[in-house]
């Protein structure tokens, strides 16, 4: 089989691959492997060309009949899917993270354009409009960066508290809807952000000189890795209808 879109595919040399491995359904059937590059049948196609995000290569991994043996297993048979959602939630919250920073270096970036370029006499950031779409853009991201802090502390605390002995969590007692929940609503934050920083900046936002266009093109694949803005919105509404609010 093949396994599209795979970041830094061409550079990695051990893939981390979900497979089925029996006949129960859903999830049940599923486990993790570490899979070494150079095992036999291990192909990687050419380096995709992407809209943004070009720092970051994207490949195809084909598999061709390829021998895994189980003691490269990560974990228990069939606990596969578990473990995935375990690194996603992490990998969520690291991703709202990042959207939280590229918000703020988008706003900087406003705030010193409108500060020095003038028109009718004056600085643009004299401007009410201009004004409101940074007010705008900051109060989200401010939103966004406190949604990240207390969803990273809470993670925090669980991982400490796991480390400290065995048990089953209560119903709740996790970050899925958190980090899924900061994930949503900080990759469409700062998307708006950016959107309102080429408008700020006018022409210049449209050239590649400024840099601005650049991030509005980056910012965009925000909503879509990790777990789309869609997925996410079930995630949400799963786990706030089982917890019960």
């Amino acid at each position: 089989g093949t396994k599209r879109f795979i970041t830094n595919a061409d550079k990695a040399h051990v893939f981390t691959v979900m497979a089925r491995t029996g006949d129960e359904p859903g999830g049940r059937g599923v486990s993790a492997f570490l899979v070494p590059r150079d095992l036999p049948g291990i192909t990687i196609g050419e380096p995709e060309k992407k809209m943004g995000q070009k720092g970051a290569r994207v490949a195809d991994v084909v598999f061709d009949d390829t021998p895994v043996p189980a003691a490269l297993r990560l974990g228990a048979e069939g606990q596969g899917f578990k473990i995935a959602m375990q690194v996603l939630d992490r990998g969520r919250l690291h991703i709202a993270a990042v959207c939280v920073g590229v918000a703020e270096r988008l706003i900087a970036d406003c705030v010193a354009y409108a500060s020095t370029r003038m028109q009718f006499g004056k600085p643009i950031a004299e401007h009410q409009l201009i004004q409101a779409m940074l007010a705008d853009s900051k109060t989200e991201a401010l939103a966004a960066r406190a949604l990240v802090m207390e969803t990273a502390a809470r993670k925090d605390a669980l991982d400490e508290r796991a480390a400290c002995g065995p048990g089953r969590p209560p119903l709740g007692d996790n970050v899925v809807l958190e980090s899924a929940a900061a994930k949503y609503y900080a990759s469409e934050m700062v998307g708006r952000v950016a959107d309102r920083a080429v408008q700020i900046f006018g022409g210049a936002g449209y050239i590649a000189d400024y840099g601005i266009e650049r991030l509005y093109r980056d910012v965009r694949l925000f909503r879509i890795y990790e777990g789309t803005s869609q997925i996410q919105q079930l995630i949400i509404a799963r786990e706030t209808l089982k917890r019960g609010g």
